[in-house]
């Protein structure tokens, strides 16, 4: 008969795995759900559309260059990837990494190039099966970003709301180009507002409002119009109006979206730059090229994990093709003149509200970006931005809900600290850094927790234990896998057994025993004489122990 002495909780196991569906679900037709795919994707294409061309100009590159990532990715990269419901394009989080790759190469065409290269990058990351750190993401952290990006999209376009925008959108960092900060943007705006803009954008976000109300979603055409349309077309009628009947009301034309003006394939032809593969001749090329590729992929894989989060069915996006998937992307997209792109969670965000169902949602946004680019920039040119400003907005509210907050707390503080430290940590630097920090933090609860568990101690009163031994027979019991995560645990445990006591340590039931923890079990067992503990191991190997 076994008594249980002590069997803490296991908590060596990988940070928020994902967990898999018990059995495969049915694979639903690309066309069998385009009544919300296509509503969705026409939302997307009105959000994705001043993001593309604000990243360019952030980016110091041209105009078309983020209207071509974002083609690439809504046409090419949805296709090829796992993903239902992520949105690729290009991202805020490289604009910095593009400033300093056009300062390094000297021009954009051999940024180009060494795009290219980050393609090429990113496919073999994805067949080295480099996607499995995307496992090892803590879900409190995961959250936090997610609020974080909610609080940030709220914040960042109120001046764009207010018709005082001087950056762009999609910024996620908390100190812009232009040397104000979150904060003091909003400040700045609010002193130099356009009632024209205020005008507009608050009869958009009426609009937006009211379309989730329940009313008006029982009526089967609201569900077919998405309500991001009816605002937009109602900003864009009240600004003619405005136009026509008080001129100095109307929208600034530097507060409307400002899509390049294309009249044929020619000309689309000629506005294109390609990429000048003489640059591979630089070693610096190829420094540009891994820095974007690693970046790329670690915002790649933090979105895909969030994105998941989001998702209603809970569908879980294979990481590996993923990367896969943007490394294609990436190659197209630099060889036709276009930003690196990554999925975006904005995006993929507004994508997830607007109701999409499948991948046919990113790859209709896909295909209104290219057919904008050809036939619609004059239209789209009458789009006031914050019209646009009020859809970010309720994408933003929705992301940082109290309800999240509320449960986040419920769950204790090691899960509401990272949580916290996540959002206050990007909030106040960018997407990359702050989640870093999350990272660590969530880490060090991961280590803290397996310093407290991570084996099984049981007492056996077997037939086997000898007669008048009181004390019984401990059995320590070492997990499936025992990786260095589990060092500080096992080590805990011996130092706390009892003197004089006889042990087992059964290693029987491991797979893997780590290099690191066989040396500290070697080093108990030398010194286990002394304490007049009686040690038995069993399914460990013994090693030699470093000099000390």
């Amino acid at each position: 008969m076994t008594q249980i002495i002590s069997s803490p909780a296991q908590t060596g196991t990988p940070i928020a795995a994902p967990v898999a569906p018990n059995e495969p679900r049915p694979k639903a037709s690309l066309f069998s759900t385009i009544g919300q795919d296509a509503p969705a994707g026409l939302v997307v294409f009105l959000v994705a559309l001043p993001l593309c061309l604000g990243i360019s100009l952030a980016s110091g590159a041209p105009l078309l260059a983020g209207v071509i990532a974002g083609i690439v990715g809504g046409v090419l990269v949805s296709m090829l990837s796992g993903s239902a419901v992520s949105v690729s394009g290009p991202a805020a989080g490289l604009t910095v990494v593009m400033l300093s790759a056009i300062a390094t190469l000297g021009s954009w065409p051999a940024v180009l190039a060494a795009t290219v290269v980050a393609g090429v990058i990113q496919i073999g990351l994805g067949l080295a099966r480099a996607g499995i750190i995307a496992l090892y993401f803590p879900a409190a952290v995961i959250r936090g970003m997610l609020a974080a990006i909610g609080i940030i999209l709220v914040l960042k376009q109120l001046p764009h709301f207010f018709g005082a925008d001087t950056d762009y959108f999609e910024d996620m960092n908390f100190s812009q180009f232009n040397g104000l900060n979150t904060f003091s943007a909003i400040g700045a705006a609010m002193k130099a507002l356009s009632p024209g803009s205020v005008l507009v954008g608050a009869v958009s976000l009426v609009i937006l409002l009211l379309w989730n109300t329940a009313p008006v979603r029982r009526q089967s055409w609201a569900r077919l119009v998405p309500g991001a349309l009816v605002a937009v077309l109602a900003a864009v009628g009240l600004n003619q109006l405005l136009k026509s009947v008080a001129p100095d009301m109307q929208v600034r034309p530097e507060h409307l979206v400002k899509l390049p003006v294309l009249t044929s394939l020619g000309q689309l032809a000629s506005e294109m730059t390609f990429p000048d593969f003489s640059a591979l001749r630089n070693p610096a090329t190829y420094g540009v090229a891994f820095t974007i590729a690693i970046v790329a992929s670690l915002e790649t894989l933090l979105s895909v994990e969030a994105v998941d989060n989001l998702d209603p069915q809970k569908r879980h996006t294979p990481t590996n093709r993923e990367l896969m998937a943007q490394g294609t992307g990436n190659l197209v997209s630099g060889l036709l003149g276009g930003l690196p792109l990554t999925a975006v969670i904005v995006r993929s965000s507004a994508n997830i509200a607007a109701g999409a169902q499948t991948k046919m949602s990113a790859f209709i946004h896909g295909l209104l970006l290219l057919t904008s680019l050809l036939f619609l920039g004059s239209v789209l040119n009458l789009i006031p931005l914050s019209a646009l400003a009020a859809v970010l907005l309720l994408v933003g509210y929705k992301l940082t809900t109290p309800a999240l907050y509320r449960k986040q707390w419920q769950l204790g503080w090691a899960q509401f600290t990272p949580f916290i430290i996540t959002i206050v940590a990007v909030l106040f630097t960018d997407l990359l850094k702050g989640v870093t920090i999350g990272l660590v933090l969530g880490f060090f609860f991961i280590l803290r927790d397996n310093a407290k568990a991570g084996s099984y101690l049981r007492r056996d009163e077997a037939a086997d234990i000898a007669e008048g031994d009181e004390g019984g027979l401990l059995h320590l019991r070492l997990p499936e896998h025992v990786s260095f995560l589990n060092k500080a645990s096992i080590v805990t445990t011996l130092e706390q057994l009892p003197a004089n006591s006889r042990v087992i340590l059964d290693g029987t039931r491991s797979d893997v025993i780590d290099h690191d923890v066989l040396e500290a079990i070697e080093a108990f067992r030398q010194a286990a004489p002394a304490r007049g503990i009686d040690l038995e191991l069993r399914g460990i190997r013994q090693v030699a122990l470093g000099a000390h």
